[in-house]
C-alpha cells in the first residue's frame, strides 16, 4: 500500500525536525511512503531545516494563508492511497503507521483511522490518553453524531489517516477556515465512510505557547481569528452535511458542538446577556461530559449561578483568575475533580 505523509507548518523551527524524523524512523518499510511538507509561508529557518532531508522529503512551500490552504496546497500531491496527516510541531509514536496500516488492510470500510493521543507540555509533563475501546462508527444518524462528537478529539490533525479516495471525495476545504481545517476533513470523512480509532496513543500532541489550536492566556486578537474561522467551520459543515443527505438531527449533533464554541468565544470579546453564558456553558458540560456523574452535574449547575450574577466579561476574567489560582486548583482537585470519560484512562508523568 502506498502512504502519502503529510505535513503542514508554519513557523515550527524548533519542532520540524522532530516531526520529520519521528516519520522516517517508524517501525516498518519505508519503501512505499512518501513525505511531504507544506510550509506555509514561514519567516523563520523552517524551510531551511526541511531541506536538509531532501531528496528524502519534498518541500513545498506557499504564502501564508492558514491550515486550510495548506492542506489544499498539499493533498493533490499526495500519490499514496492512503494519507497521513501530521503537524509541524506534533511528533509519532515508531509503530504509528504500521498500525494504521494493518487497521486499514484489515477493515476497508474504514475511510478514516484516529488514534490516542499524548499532550506534551513544554514543563515535560505529559498526558496520555488510552482508549478501553476501538470504537468503529459512522455519522450517518443521531447516534452516530453523538459518538463522533465524544471522539473526535482522537481525529485531530496528527492523529488522521485518510483513504485518499475519501479525500477527493471531500474536495478542497473552504480557505476561510484558518484553524481547525482537519475537523472539516475529519468529519466529512466520517459521513463519507466508517471511522475508525485506535486505543492506544499514537500521537505525541506539542502545547505550546505558538499553537495555534490550543490558545493560551487571552489575546483578543487570536480569539477573534478562531472565533472567525470556527464560524467558518460551523456553516461550511452544516451545508455540506445537508447535500450529503445526513437527518437534520444528526448535523445539528455534529455542528452544536462547534457553534457553541464560537458562542462562548463571542461572549468572551462582546459580551452579551447573563443567561446566554449560562445557556453556553451548561450545553458545552453536557456535551462534553455527557456520561459524567450525577454529583459533577450538580455542582457544574451550582457553579453556573455565577454566570447569572455578572455580565459574561465579567465572569470569564474571573474564571481566567481562578485558573491560575494554586490554592483553588487544589481544591477543586481534591473535592470535585474533573472526571474522566468512562471509554479514557488518562494518565500523567513526565517524560524525559
Amino acid at each position: 500500500m502506498k502512504i502519502s505523509v503529510l505535513i503542514d507548518t508554519y513557523n515550527h523551527e524548533r519542532f520540524i525536525e522532530r516531526a520529520i524524523t519521528s516519520v522516517l524512523e517508524q517501525d516498518m518499510p519505508m519503501d512505499d511512503v512518501e513525505i511531504l511538507v507544506v510550509d506555509d509561508g514561514s519567516t523563520d529557518r523552517t524551510p531551511e531545516i526541511v531541506r536538509r532531508f531532501e531528496p528524502r522529503v519534498r518541500l513545498i512551500r506557499k504564502p501564508n494563508g492558514g491550515q486550510a490552504s495548506a492542506f489544499n496546497a498539499g493533498i493533490p500531491e499526495c500519490r499514496g492511497e492512503i494519507v497521513a496527516f501530521l503537524d509541524g510541531d506534533d511528533w509519532w509514536a515508531p509503530q504509528k503507521l504500521r498500525r494504521v496500516v494493518e487497521a486499514m488492510e484489515h477493515d476497508p470500510e474504514a475511510g478514516i483511522v484516529g488514534n490516542g493521543i499524548t499532550q506534551v507540555y513544554e514543563n515535560g509533563e505529559e498526558h496520555s490518553e488510552v482508549l478501553h475501546e476501538t470504537p468503529r462508527f459512522r455519522i450517518d444518524s443521531l447516534q452516530g453524531a453523538r459518538i463522533f462528537r465524544r471522539r473526535k478529539s482522537q481525529l485531530g490533525t496528527s492523529r488522521m489517516t485518510v483513504r485518499a479516495e475519501i479525500l477527493r471525495k471531500i474536495g478542497p476545504v473552504p480557505e476561510s477556515i484558518v484553524i481547525e481545517a482537519d475537523e472539516y476533513i475529519f468529519t466529512l470523512a466520517g459521513a463519507l465512510s466508517v471511522v475508525l480509532i485506535l486505543g492506544e496513543p499514537l500521537t505525541f500532541y506539542r502545547i505550546h505557547a505558538g499553537n495555534l489550536f490550543q490558545l493560551s492566556g487571552f489575546n483578543k486578537e487570536s480569539i477573534l481569528r478562531k472565533r472567525k474561522s470556527v464560524e467558518s467551520l460551523a456553516q461550511a459543515l452544516s451545508e455540506k452535511l445537508l447535500q450529503l443527505g445526513l437527518a437534520k438531527d444528526a448535523v445539528r449533533a455534529v455542528v452544536e458542538t462547534i457553534q457553541v464554541e464560537a458562542d462562548i468565544m463571542r461572549l468572551q470579546l462582546e459580551g452579551g446577556f447573563p443567561w446566554e453564558t449560562a445557556r453556553a456553558e451548561w450545553k458545552f458540560y453536557r456535551i462534553v461530559h455527557e456520561d459524567g456523574t450525577r454529583s459533577h452535574g450538580i455542582f457544574k449547575f451550582v457553579s453556573l449561578a455565577l454566570a447569572l450574577l455578572c455580565p459574561p466579561r465579567l465572569y470569564y476574567n474571573l474564571r481566567r483568575k481562578l485558573a491560575t489560582n494554586a490554592f483553588y486548583l487544589r481544591a477543586r482537585t481534591v473535592i470535585f475533580p474533573v472526571p474522566d470519560p468512562r471509554h479514557v484512562t488518562r494518565s500523567r508523568r513526565y517524560g524525559s
